[in-house]
């Protein structure tokens, strides 16, 4: 047994085996530190002895916020921008994607930093576990780290696109309740405060920039910037155009109710067509499925029974 265990060792799995093994212990102490010590039973018991106590009912999400809160700023030094213009860039890039805390770019710079140096540790050490050291592999795990550096700004797209969509699709039914409030002898502050209240379940997205708007407003900003900030925080046309037509109607003393129906009906014609052109590009879009998976089966049902025939008649004959 101990000259099997001595084999084991010294074979070409002992670099892999050390690598699991390393990795599996580095993820159990760091799951082990970022876990709360105590139960959820004596963390409320502290919470009632001790109300201003904010760590007895931290739970684990929040610990990691904390976590990325406190170390973000010594990981993101390195890419911090130099200009404002290059700065101003990163926070409307995050704050489209809904991350409208001060400390936003520095959790996201540093967890660029951090996902590059995962993945220079991980592709690395497996690739040079399973290849061997030579200037191919290493070219590899450069490949690798540089594309996970780039993997928040792949999911900041994602969550930038959804928000916009998703403001999208609600705002003509935020719309409406605009209107309806207006019609009812609401002014426009109170109109977009029961928005924000009504629309939080349907499209929480929408919801959020109309909280943001009304707690400036609350705070004494002019109503003017506070709506074209809402269109350009946003980074969606269909808001900086409400936006345009709230200035506008509230400069030229005009109907709001009737500006925001009309402004309303155009943006469900917009989202008609769009749905209609999704449908017209269905039938183009099922031919490469249909051509590739579904006619060769067909073709093969069909005209395999038909082909086995003619085979077994033709046999004798070319046989003869």
């Amino acid at each position: 047994m101990f000259d099997e265990l001595t084999e084991l060792l010294t074979s070409t799995y002992a670099v892999p085996i050390a690598s699991f093994g390393a990795i599996g212990a580095a993820s159990w102490l760091l799951l082990d530190w970022l876990s709360p010590q105590t139960t959820r039973a004596e963390q409320r018991l502290k919470s009632i002895c001790d109300p201003r106590s904010t760590t007895a009912t931290e739970s684990p999400a929040k610990t990691v916020s904390r976590v990325l809160e406190r170390t973000a700023p010594a990981f993101a030094k390195p890419l911090q921008p130099t200009r404002e213009a290059d700065a101003g860039k990163l926070k409307s890039k995050l704050q489209q994607a809904g991350f409208h805390g001060s400390n936003a770019a520095n959790i996201f710079l540093g967890l660029k930093i951090a996902c590059l140096l995962a993945g220079m540790l991980v592709c690395g050490s497996s690739l040079v576990a399973i290849f061997t050291l030579n200037s191919l592999s290493i070219l590899r795990a450069a490949i690798i780290a540089i594309s996970s550096f780039y993997l928040p700004d792949v999911g900041l797209w994602y969550l930038t696109r959804q928000r916009k969509e998703q403001i999208f699709l609600g705002l003509p039914d935020a719309l409406d309740l605009m209107v309806v409030c207006v019609e009812a002898g609401l002014g426009i502050d109170a109109a977009m405060r029961k928005v924000a209240e009504e629309m939080g379940d349907s499209c929480r997205a929408l919801s959020q920039e109309f909280g943001r708007c009304n707690m400036q407003l609350q705070m004494g900003r002019p109503r003017n910037a506070v709506l074209k900030d809402l269109g350009e925080r946003t980074g969606t046309s269909d808001l900086r155009s409400l936006a345009s037509i709230l200035i506008q109607t509230e400069k030229f003393g005009s109907s709001i109710a009737r500006a925001l129906r009309v402004h309303s009906d155009a943006m469900r014609s917009a989202r008609r067509q769009i749905a209609e052109e999704k449908a017209a590009k269905t039938a183009v879009q099922l031919i490469f499925p249909l051509v590739l998976f579904i006619f060769p089966a067909v073709f093969v049902v069909l005209v395999g029974p038909a082909a086995i025939t003619m085979i077994r008649e033709m046999l004798p004959l070319m046989t003869s």
